[in-house]
């Protein structure tokens, strides 16, 4: 982890103009992330957003 860190550093802190392939996997790793964790807080946002409009005294559509 720590050698992983130290290269993103590296990559930050680089002052040369970025190649394609570099936008290519930071796109990748940023797009990774964000799937990464809508996968992981998707029921739980889905179960909030139904106990706010339950609350409000609306009603859940099926589905």
């Amino acid at each position: 982890m720590k050698n992983f860190k130290e290269n993103v550093v590296r990559f930050l802190r680089d002052e040369e103009g970025l190649e394609l392939s570099e936008y290519a996997v930071a796109g990748s790793l940023i797009v990774l992330t964000v799937v990464g964790v809508f996968a992981a807080l998707g029921d739980t946002i889905v179960t909030q957003i139904t106990a706010m409009i339950e609350a409000m005294g609306g009603t859940v559509p099926a589905g």
